[in-house]
């Protein structure tokens, strides 16, 4: 996961609303520095790294709101949606890395099998995302797939991988759509001082 930027030149003596438009457009520049990887669809890790940047703006939007003009309801709404959307994203590529490394069998490696155990057991609503039973269950190599079970799972994959392609297309169009309206410029005016 992406690191957050360190805040400098904050003034402990001046209004919260100064301190908290500094944090904010911190944050926000640390949204769009992984804008570079918006045009790739697979740039898995760094679509992940760009919405966790975008959930530390939403929050830094959400906890400071009352020191912000009303007008940063609307930033913090698109920065909300564009969370969700690469967090369903997110969500789709985990299923679909769990149902490859069933159908691949178990010669994925100890490695690769614990580390996706690591980054896949939470959500970030705290609830586990994949049940640590049917993990476990999958990676063990006694669990063989019968014809019917193996058939069901590349059904499953196909429309996961589909579902995938129309949550990135979604985001995708969502960003541009945002780029178009000059939306960093827009969230920058509206946190200057």
């Amino acid at each position: 996961m992406a690191k957050a930027s360190l805040i400098a030149n904050l003034d402990i003596h001046a209004p919260t609303g100064k301190n908290a438009r500094e944090i904010a457009r911190v944050r926000l520049t640390e949204m769009y520095s992984w804008e570079i990887y918006i045009d790739d669809p697979y740039a898995i890790q760094n679509l992940h790294n760009l919405r966790i940047a975008a959930k530390r703006f939403r929050y830094t939007l959400e906890i400071f709101a009352d020191t912000f003009p009303e007008e940063c309801a609307s930033i913090l709404k698109e920065v909300e949606q564009i969370q969700e959307e690469l967090g369903q994203l997110h969500d789709s590529d985990v299923m679909i890395a769990l149902l490859r490394l069933c159908l691949g069998g178990q010669d994925s490696g100890s490695a690769y099998q614990q580390a996706l155990l690591e980054t896949t057991q939470h959500s970030p609503k705290g609830r586990l995302m994949v049940n640590p039973g049917l993990v476990e269950h999958l990676l063990q190599p006694s669990s063989a797939l019968s014809a019917e079970q193996r058939e069901g799972l590349e059904l499953l994959l196909r429309d996961l991988q589909l579902q995938r392609e129309q949550q990135y297309t979604a985001f995708y169009q969502h960003w541009y759509q945002l780029k178009q309206r000059n939306f960093q410029r827009e969230a920058f005016d509206m946190l200057k001082d």
